[in-house]
């Protein structure tokens, strides 16, 4: 038998009053997360470029174990194993944040020590003879053309880190996907729906790469 199946667009269409309200917790989510993530991402980042070892260390480790563990046991852990420890429930949206936090500083801060490490070394070496300090040669020279050329992977990091939010919905939270299977409990529109929950994702990511495109016509990334 011939089975035949026809995208409702109508059903999609009518899917979308119900999917908004999980835009602002994905962008809740992503951004605070990643804020949080960059002064880590910096702190852990700086540290991993130290010549003392056993400051040193604790950064390779802190950056190794969060790269090389899904983001989803992460969050489930925060939200399942935490509780555990601590005696008392970690409400859900902290819990997402969290983990885009220490995800995202795992990998902002490989970012950060790139980008430190792409100065050329004849720079901090001219700011001494100069009289700055290095402190000061850090400051005023070698941070603002680092942070310059780090910008693309941090938009990078960024769109990765919206998409990472689609995870949770498996701890209740309620952004694009959560709110596009609770609509579904009720539609069984899974098809129609999980389409619209992807347009969204690209508006948002796509959005974001934009604006980075203007960042870097303006000369304002990169050398």
């Amino acid at each position: 038998m011939e089975v035949t199946f026809q995208f409702d667009w109508a059903a999609a269409f009518r899917s979308i009053p119900y999917l908004l309200p999980g835009i602002p917790w994905t962008l809740m989510i992503s951004f605070g997360g990643l804020a949080i993530g960059f002064f880590i991402g910096i702190f852990f980042g700086l540290l991993r470029i130290s010549r003392v070892r056993w400051l040193r260390w604790p950064a390779i480790f802190y950056i190794e174990v969060f790269r090389g563990t899904p983001i989803l046991v992460q969050v489930l852990f925060i939200f399942y194993g935490l509780p555990q420890l601590l005696g008392g429930p970690i409400n859900a949206l902290v819990a997402g944040i969290a983990a885009i936090a220490i995800n995202s500083g795992a990998y902002i801060s490989e970012i950060v020590r790139g980008g430190v490490q792409s100065i050329e070394r004849g720079q901090r070496e001219a700011s001494l003879s100069l009289g700055l300090s290095r402190t000061q040669a850090f400051h005023y020279v070698i941070w603002p053309q680092a942070f310059r050329r780090m910008i693309p992977s941090l938009g990078n990091q960024g769109i990765i880190s919206i998409k990472d939010t689609s995870l949770f919905s498996v701890i209740g939270v309620g952004e694009l996907v959560r709110q596009g299977q609770i609509y579904i409990a009720t539609t069984f529109t899974a098809l129609e729906v999980y389409f619209m929950v992807a347009l969204m994702y690209l508006a948002i990511t796509w959005t974001l790469s934009l604006l980075l495109r203007q960042l870097e016509r303006r000369g304002l990334v990169g050398q």
